[in-house]
């Protein structure tokens, strides 16, 4: 539901003109998606003209999808503006012959921390119906503390979906305080489905099931979710947890490789070139990292005028191919003499690169170049270890990552000024990594 870098994509569109579209009728439109976009640019301004106009969008009857979308989004808007005003409207939409109506209505329950009793009954009555999504149903009324549901969503633990199975047991260990059969979500994170492995770790993260983050920093999907569980799972101010030292496991997420993952894919026969590039642009991460590790094996000269036409044609602008695109290119120790500059190129725009899809490439993209070209990024370091100039924190530590092998080498006695600063750092991963470096120094 969080598409925040993505919530201004009409900066000409004022409020007022918002506003006059989303109460126009649907005869008016320029297009049939503009209730919708009027009703996620309003995000931008809230303030009670804002609620008003969404809750009466709420209010209105049709059957047209293109106004059904739109309350779809208002639903959503309403709860991301925190309008505890807008509960019984929301709450109405729970009837709806609308699943996906219902479903955002759930989520935003759950975000107002509606504590209406009888909405929380409804939302039970709902698990019964496998129309509905179950997962955020179960979701929600675990997060909302609604002890009544225990009873219907214990006999969804075994039910033939993951999603709705994994988030069951989440739901009932926060509910009724049961660890009993949490251990089951383990199984899940290797699932052939990655959306499957995916909600794993959320529930996982849901019911703060601790000892499971080993088996999740081994989980074939994005490094993202992978992340976003040791965030959310390690102990604040904790260097070592379960046998896993804190900089170590981190180190081993930024360098990403598929040896370190169980990878759920398997090639029966050895694929060709094309075939495993092909991979890159695939949704399941399994498969990728199968492909990148495959793809290491081959042959530097083969590879790439097949990875510079594929990476012209596409791959620049497909932001999963891309990531991995980026890593593939650190792992081998030579190119092609003639490919030097156009590699040195991809990987100093991926790190520069500031569209909000790309951000997980540019850390990769630090320690692809460094293992290239150290020389090179000498002269860039402090600039990705100033959070001003490089705010996204994961390539303020892939710096220093990058940086380790060499903060006692000759001719790298300028790392030695930068570090200090970095123990100040606004992230406290960061400082760590920092921390250690400069411990490290002769």
């Amino acid at each position: 539901m969080n598409g925040r870098p993505f919530d201004n994509i009409h900066p000409g569109l004022s409020q007022q003109e918002a506003l006059r579209i989303i109460s126009a009728p649907m005869a008016e439109l320029e297009a049939a998606s503009d209730y919708y976009m009027a009703a996620a640019h309003l995000i931008n301004y809230p303030g009670p003209e804002t609620e008003q106009a969404l809750l009466v969008l709420l209010q209105r009857q049709s059957s047209e999808q293109a106004l059904l979308l739109a309350q779809r989004k208002a639903v959503e808007v309403l709860a991301r503006l925190g309008c505890v005003q807008a509960i019984p409207a929301i709450g109405r939409c729970l009837q709806s012959t609308d699943p996906y109506l219902v479903e955002n209505a759930a989520w935003a329950l759950q975000e107002l921390h509606c504590d209406c009793s009888e909405l929380h009954e409804q939302m039970v009555s709902l698990l019964s119906d496998r129309l509905q999504n179950r997962r955020v149903l179960i979701q929600s009324l675990a997060s909302l503390g609604v002890d009544s549901a225990v009873s219907q969503i214990t006999g969804l633990q075994d039910d033939d979906l993951p999603g709705v199975r994994g988030a069951a047991l989440a739901a009932v260990s926060r509910l009724g305080g049961s660890l009993e059969r949490v251990h089951e979500l383990e199984a899940q994170l290797t699932l052939p489905n990655q959306m499957d492995r995916q909600s794993a770790i959320q529930d996982i993260i849901d019911c703060q099931a601790f000892d499971l983050l080993p088996s999740v920093m081994r989980a074939p999907v994005s490094p993202v979710f992978r992340m976003r569980a040791v965030h959310a799972l390690w102990p604040v101010d904790q260097v070592e947890h379960l046998g896993l030292d804190l900089l170590e496991t981190l180190d081993d997420l930024f360098l990403d490789e598929p040896s370190s993952l169980v990878l759920v894919h398997r090639y029966d026969e050895a694929p060709t070139e094309e075939f495993l590039l092909q991979e890159f642009f695939g949704t399941d991460f399994s498969r990728c990292y199968l492909a990148l590790q495959s793809l290491s094996a081959r042959s530097a000269d083969l590879l790439w005028p097949l990875i510079w036409t594929r990476w012209q044609q596409e791959a620049h602008n497909d932001y999963g191919a891309h990531y991995f695109f980026v890593r593939l290119l650190g792992r081998f120790e030579s190119w092609p003499a003639d490919s030097i500059e156009q590699i040195e190129g991809i990987l100093v725009s991926a790190i520069e690169n500031k569209r909000p899809q790309f951000l997980k490439s540019k850390p990769a993209a630090i320690l692809s170049l460094m293992q290239l070209n150290p020389k090179k990024c000498l002269f860039l370091v402090s600039g990705w270890l100033d959070a001003e100039q490089t705010p996204f924190w994961e390539s303020r530590y892939a710096a220093l990552l990058a940086i380790q092998p060499f903060i006692n080498n000759s001719g790298w006695d300028s790392l030695r000024n930068v570090l200090p600063s970095c123990q100040e750092d606004i992230h406290p991963f960061v400082r760590a990594k920092a921390r250690l470096l400069i411990d490290r120094l002769n």
